[in-house]
């Protein structure tokens, strides 16, 4: 694995550059935060929502951010009925209790099992095998929007998930420990080798996503849970979706290389301390807003709008799954209020 591994990361100019840039932050985010904690109490559980949201969408679920919030909200008097909602359920409590507990939790075979377990507790179809390795074949696929699968990858058969997963985890501790190599290359790389295993039947890609976090809260960077990451890799679905596939076409070869994951991942960290950076220069919740909920903001003045109004304002231009997403955004940053419910629903600035 070592050996391997040496030979696939291909240390450019661009990628220090942009390691530097991150580590840059990560100090000026432990020695300039004076955030209350009060609000870094409210941006973690608005970050909780948005993760949750945006992690199970990329696997296809269409609950928007709206109602995964009213979904946790009321998780402990009604359990969650269907698949979607059982999802999200579950990435919800995996994620909760990293953000929580990530100072004592250990990146081992037993806890990865039990992360598992505790991701598709709540669903009814994976009762047979949450906290199991996969016992048959299972494929990578990608989900177009009209429903339609493209298979991306076949990763590792069955009979050696244990040891190829024994391996990476071997080699991920014994680097962590020797402290020679940077911890954000270690971790695009252990994310990498655990979604070429992909070694569960059903969980991987919401595993992978909740195991970054947690990676990243140990190796220091703590923003992460203030900003979400999940809703970046949402936003970037496509590149995503390409720099996996293209690093994996050379997959176990004789060149290897992971260049193309590594800077997806780390592009994704950049804007992830962009938005960072704007809740230690203000703290404005605006500030935490994409390109499209921003634009959907700026259009309150004095009037309530409906949500047909604000499409028609926009002149259609974001679909309307989207523009309800954004909307949820600005609910819960306490941005707008909702004003009625159902069909008369309208939204108002605070």
């Amino acid at each position: 694995m070592k050996n391997r591994f040496e030979k696939r990361v291909k240390l450019t100019k661009e990628i220090l550059q942009k390691i530097s840039r991150i580590d840059e932050f990560k100090g000026l985010w432990r020695g300039s935060l004076r955030l209350s904690p009060q609000t870094l109490g409210r941006l973690k559980r608005s970050v909780l929502i948005t993760s949750t949201g945006a992690s199970t969408r990329i696997e296809g679920s269409k609950m928007s951010d709206d109602e995964v919030a009213r979904l946790i909200q009321g998780l402990k008097s009604t359990p969650p009925k269907g698949r979607d909602a059982q999802e999200v359920a579950g990435y919800a409590d995996l994620l909760g209790r990293t953000f929580d507990n990530w100072k004592t939790l250990k990146i081992t075979e037993g806890q990865i099992l039990h992360f598992h377990k505790i991701l598709l507790n709540f669903s009814e179809k994976d009762k047979a095998h949450k906290g199991k390795y996969k016992t048959s074949d299972n494929k990578v696929v990608m989900r177009k929007e009209d429903g339609k699968e493209i298979v991306i990858f076949n990763p590792t058969p069955p009979y050696l998930t244990k040891k190829e997963m024994d391996d990476v985890l071997h080699w991920l501790a014994e680097e962590m420990e020797k402290k020679e190599t940077h911890p954000l290359i270690l971790i695009a790389n252990f994310i990498f080798e655990f979604l070429a295993i992909h070694p569960f039947q059903d969980g991987n890609g919401r595993l992978s996503r909740a195991l970054t976090t947690l990676l990243l809260l140990k190796a220091g960077y703590t923003y992460v849970s203030y900003v979400s990451l999940d809703e970046i890799i949402e936003e970037k679905k496509i590149d995503y979706y390409l720099a996996l596939r293209k690093t994996q076409s050379r997959h176990k070869t004789k060149n290897e290389d992971i260049t193309p994951w590594l800077n997806f991942l780390l592009d994704a960290l950049i804007e992830q301390i962009r938005r960072a950076n704007e809740i230690i220069e203000e703290d404005q919740p605006e500030k935490l807003l994409s390109e499209k909920q921003l634009a959907i903001y700026q259009l309150f003045r004095t009037d309530t709008l409906s949500v047909s109004e604000i499409s028609k304002l926009l002149k259609d231009s974001i679909p309307m799954a989207t523009l309800k997403q954004a909307l949820s955004r600005l609910v819960d940053l306490k941005l707008i209020e909702r004003v009625g419910m159902g069909r008369g629903t309208r939204y108002k600035k605070l």
